[in-house]
């Protein structure tokens, strides 16, 4: 069976909370969030998480309107998504993310480790949510 190593993200005007994968390709993990800056130490950043993974696909999670259309903050996602796929020169998916940052707050709180200052927990769950739906669709298209 070949070895699944991918990064899950969301990505936002001042973070990406980044996500990986068991080797099987099962369970999403929350890794880290990423503080953006410039885009060069944004992609150095990831550079890093990269190659400790050995990562080889990234899977951005695109945030629709509640319509299913691309708006502004969508356009945006895909722009950096790109930018980022292209320097790293690593293939790029996209995902609906659709209230994914939601459900990442709520499972934060029921699990007592929600602070509203804690921006950057939201982030890395929501990219894990993200990369949780990318492995389930991609499971259930192999069956």
């Amino acid at each position: 069976m070949e070895r699944v190593a991918v990064i899950g993200l969301d990505i936002g005007l001042r973070r990406v909370g980044v996500a990986g994968c068991d080797g099987l390709g099962l369970i999403a993990t929350e890794l880290t969030t990423v503080n953006r800056r410039s885009f060069k130490e944004d992609v150095e950043a990831f550079r890093r998480i990269i190659e400790e993974r050995e990562a080889n696909l990234l899977v951005a999670g695109i945030p629709y309107t509640m319509k299913g259309e691309i708006g502004f903050q969508a356009k945006q996602v895909i722009k950096y998504a790109k930018r980022l796929s292209n320097a790293l020169e690593l293939p790029l998916e996209f995902v609906d993310e659709r209230l994914t940052s939601l459900e990442a707050e709520e499972q934060l709180k029921s699990s007592k480790k929600y602070s509203s200052r804690q921006k950057g927990l939201i982030d890395k769950r929501a990219a894990a949510i993200i990369l949780q739906q990318w492995l389930d669709i991609r499971r259930s298209q192999s069956n």
